[in-house]
């Protein structure tokens, strides 16, 4: 949680009380830049609890709103979002699950008077309509542990709430009966529920993850919702959202002008699709003078008013804008000291503890004396408060990364693999069971176990065995991934035949590693150079990566570059899925090299990527004093010859190129770091060169 610094503004305090007295139905309020915005806001909801409704343009200046607000709350439990439906706006065809759960759960929450501090939406949300609360109530199933409920006229609802009958739920909308359980994924919940029935009562109610079809929580009872968007059928009286907003609560509007002119734009846009007749709009949506005329029923605050106000009606506070440093950490270090001559106390904030260390080491080599403190947590945009005298840097903007704003505990389309696998197979593929070997698809099955119905996959083996897998062991199976035209050997259960192969394959393993520790033995013993600890230059570099490091790309970061520091030579394996980011641990390490005056080789496949590749390095890479090139035939002779006089002459740091570089003319002045992109796709005369070139070079 960030210590919200308005809680003690003596403008707050004004506002606090003027709306305390409540004689003026709109007040104006200007001059806040960047999140000080969300933390006048906040610090007023602490004196005066809400609820507060918040309007702004679109879902982007909600969304930052949001999670401004959760900062400085120090929880989301208080703070509702109201999103539109829809994925795109306009189209309304393709309803996006995860807003729909999120609208679904706000409205709930608010008919059952569970009153939020903060209720934050948009222009878009607006223009849809939203079910009456009697009618949510009626569509609304109750599900308690202990009740009796009869399991066919428990289908029949959920086929009439247009449920969707599957053999797994992994998203909202989906049920499964298997014998005496069944699982629904309400649009209520991030999470499906499985319900245990024992005869006709609910033994036990959990929440569970659809991953790995582990329990998640055990409760006592859940409500069950339809997708309550457009679905005439759950019940006819639809009405505005806004009419969801208990009497009492302060409304705050961003230029209410716009969100006007925003909400009718939507309306008259709006594509309804051939399966929607014209008469049916004013049902399921609202235009921009029917959402203003419900606003003006509540005690409204107008941020950054565009038409002269009266004093008496307007707050005005005196902030800026974090001033834009352009990665530039001498400009940074000059005016954080200025803010500090003039009084100001100066905050960094973080939300990454590295991110932080790394600042740290910047400013400690640039001036040791700079004062400021830094905050382990962050907001969207920094600000400067000229009658706190505080100013407020969020280190996405010194580095200009990136900042996605983020919601909470909310529902994401993950499928779990086995799931997914499972579901995509076909009877007659083939499947490993790593217990029992090689089999054949046979299909989805169920079975009675201790006289109970469960759902399995049938596994086929040598000679007609068969082997029933329970759905909560899918972890043990997977598909088989073979040479193309290759049938494998189908074992027979029972013979010990796969676990001979097993143990087979388990030595030649150890074969292979016995004769890898020999070759590192011998690596060992040749003497590597020991490149020197991170400089200031590396540090800049890495905290201007514009997105935020993974943990796995900074175990990987800081793996390779423990390794270049050693003596001896260093030989790193780094695997990952396409954009997962190791191109930028590479740039990370080639230019480590390039620190300590050596020559980076960068080995690829390809010309194409060999050409990616240089633009990705170069673009990454130019602000910093470092010369790289390309060598690929798609290089003329010329060039190619004067490239390879450069290398040679140790005017070219960083060379890119494809197996031209282990070529008999390419020749380094001092070659200290070679990375190689997808080893496996060289043939073997190149990898032979490879292990000449890799004797005692970092690679």
């Amino acid at each position: 949680m960030i210590r919200n610094p308005y809680l003690i503004h003596p403008g707050v305090t004004r506002m606090v009380q003027t709306l305390k007295e409540g004689e003026i139905n709109k007040y104006y309020l200007k001059g806040l830049a960047g999140s000080s915005k969300a933390g006048v806001v906040h610090a007023v909801m602490s004196f005066l609890k809400g609820p507060h409704l918040l309007i702004f343009n679109d879902k982007e200046e909600a969304a930052y709103f949001y999670t401004d607000l959760v900062a400085f709350e120090g929880t989301p439990e208080r703070t509702l979002f109201f999103p539109s439906s829809y994925k795109r706006s306009i189209q309304y065809k393709q309803t996006d699950e995860a807003n729909i759960i999120t609208r679904t759960q706000t409205l709930k929450r608010l008919s059952e008077r569970r009153i939020a501090s903060f209720i934050i939406t948009y222009a878009e949300a607006l223009v849809e309509t939203v079910l009456s609360k009697k009618s949510l109530d009626n569509t609304t199933l109750e599900i308690r542990m202990g009740e009796k409920i009869d399991r066919p006229f428990l289908e029949e609802v959920l086929s009439a709430y247009r449920f969707k009958p599957v053999d797994f739920v992994f998203e909202p909308g989906q049920y499964a009966i298997r014998g005496g359980i069944v699982d629904v994924f309400s649009f209520s919940s991030n999470h499906p529920y499985r319900l245990d029935f024992l005869d006709n009562e609910v033994d036990s109610i959990r929440s569970f993850d659809v991953d790995t079809q582990r329990s998640i929580e055990t409760l006592k009872k859940i409500s069950v919702i339809p997708n309550i968007q457009w679905e005439q059928e759950l019940g006819e009286q639809r009405i505005s959202f806004l009419e969801y907003i208990p009497p009492g609560t302060i409304l705050w509007a961003d230029q209410p002008d716009l969100i006007k002119e925003q909400i009718q734009a939507l309306y008259e846009k709006t594509d309804f699709g051939e399966h929607r007749i014209a008469a049916e709009k004013q049902k399921f949506l609202r235009d921009g003078n029917q959402i203003i005329r419900q606003m003006e029923h509540f005690q409204r605050v107008i941020f950054d008013p565009a038409e002269n106000i009266k004093n008496q009606k307007l707050w005005t506070f005196n902030t800026s804008s974090q001033p834009s440093f352009r990665k530039n950490f001498e400009f940074l270090t000059s005016h954080l000291k200025e803010n500090t001559e003039k009084g100001y106390a100066n905050y960094i904030l973080s939300e990454n503890v590295k991110q932080i260390e790394r600042l740290q080491s910047i400013f400690s080599e640039i001036d040791p004396e700079l004062e400021y403190k830094t905050v382990p947590e962050t907001i969207h945009s920094g600000f400067i408060d000229h009658d706190l005298k505080i100013s407020v840097y969020t280190d996405h903007q010194i580095f200009e990364r990136y900042h996605k704003f983020r919601f909470h505990n909310r529902f994401s389309r993950k499928e779990s693999v086995s799931i997914k696998e499972l579901l995509g197979l076909n009877p007659g593929d083939y499947v490993v069971h790593v217990d029992h070997g090689i089999g054949i698809f046979g299909g989805l099955e169920k079975i009675d176990v201790n006289g109970k119905t469960q759902e399995s996959v049938r596994l086929v083996y040598k000679d007609k065995d068969v082997l029933y897998v329970n759905i909560h062991s899918l972890h043990r199976i997977s598909k088989y991934k073979g040479r193309d035209g290759e049938p494998p050997r189908i074992y027979k259960l029972g013979t010990g035949a796969w676990q001979n192969m097993k143990q087979k394959t388990k030595s030649r393993v150890k074969d292979i590693a016995r004769e890898l520790i020999e070759l590192y033995a011998r690596r060992k013993e040749q003497k590597g150079f020991a490149f020197s600890a991170d400089t200031y230059m590396q540090t800049e570099l890495e905290s201007s990566f514009i997105y935020e490091d993974t943990p796995d790309q900074l175990k990987a970061t800081n793996d390779i570059k423990s390794g270049m520091e050693a003596p001896y030579p260093m030989d790193r394996l780094i695997c990952g899925d396409v954009g997962f980011g190791k191109t930028e641990v590479a740039i990370r390490a080639a230019f480590k090299a390039v620190s300590d005056s050596k020559q980076v080789a960068v080995l690829v496949p390809t010309t194409i990527l060999a050409f990616q590749h240089y633009n990705t390095f170069k673009e990454r890479l130019e602000n910093f004093p470092c010369s790289i090139d390309y060598l690929s035939r798609f290089r003329s002779y010329g060039d190619q010859r004067k490239i390879i006089g450069r290398l040679s002459e140790g005017q070219i740091d960083i060379i890119i190129g494809t197996h031209k570089l282990v070529g008999k003319d390419i020749v380094f002045k001092d070659l200290g770091l070679l990375i190689v992109d997808e080893e496996q796709k060289f043939g073997v005369s190149v990898k032979e060169k490879l292990k000449n070139l890799k004797l005692n070079v970092d690679t």
